[in-house]
């Protein structure tokens, strides 16, 4: 039996074969959320990402490899947003407002939806074995929100009563369901109402200063 060639880690590549291989990323990505996994294909993604199919198999030789990748760079992109000096390790219930009132004032944002949960929607009606990856990801995006809620209530700022895992959930939750809602909407409505109610609910717990 042969054997499938290992895709190379970004570490591995020159600086050119790292910008070759993000371009395929992006552009999967793209038709991923546009066409679904299954239509997303080789001879699409050499038109549109402007490369050869050796390239393609080179940096992904499987569809899982390919896919894989694609939550990883996503997954990156989210987070690194979140990780942003601006909203101060989310250690505060100001910077819930702020990150809430971002999205909500982002024009794009019904249009484009989140792109780590469309994403998933997508991946998760296939049979590649990436489900642990997803939720992985969004496990990281959770704990940014966990760990800042854990920090103010060592402060004192957050009562002993809430619970930062279950607050997470609900930042997220309100995040992605007030996205889809907004998306089916055609306005920033849903979004909004989602997440200053999910802020307000955080906001329940504070003790001083917020």
């Amino acid at each position: 039996m042969q054997r499938t060639a290992r895709a190379p880690e970004p570490g591995e590549l020159t600086p050119k074969g790292q910008a070759t291989r993000a371009r395929i990323l992006r552009h999967a990505a793209d038709l991923i959320y546009a066409d679904g996994v299954h239509a997303t294909n080789n001879e699409k993604l050499r038109r549109v990402a402007g490369v050869s199919g050796s390239q393609i198999n080179h940096y992904f030789p499987t569809k899982q490899d390919l896919v894989l990748a694609v939550i990883g760079w996503q997954a990156e992109s989210v987070l690194s947003f979140h990780r942003q000096e601006r909203f101060a390790g989310f250690e505060s219930i100001d910077a819930f407002r702020e990150w809430a009132d971002f999205y909500i004032g982002y024009e794009r944002a019904y249009h484009e939806g989140c792109t780590l949960g469309s994403l998933a929607s997508e991946i998760i009606k296939t049979d590649l074995d990436v489900h642990g990856e997803l939720a992985d990801a969004f496990d990281q995006w959770r704990s940014i929100f966990r760990t800042g809620l854990e920090q103010m209530q060592q402060r004192g700022e957050l009562g002993d009563d809430a619970d930062p895992a279950q607050l997470a959930d609900l930042l997220l939750a309100a995040f992605q369901g007030g996205m889809l809602l907004a998306q089916a909407a055609g306005e920033i409505g849903p979004l909004r109402h989602a997440l200053h109610a999910a802020v307000d609910q955080v906001a329940t717990f504070a003790t001083s200063g917020d």
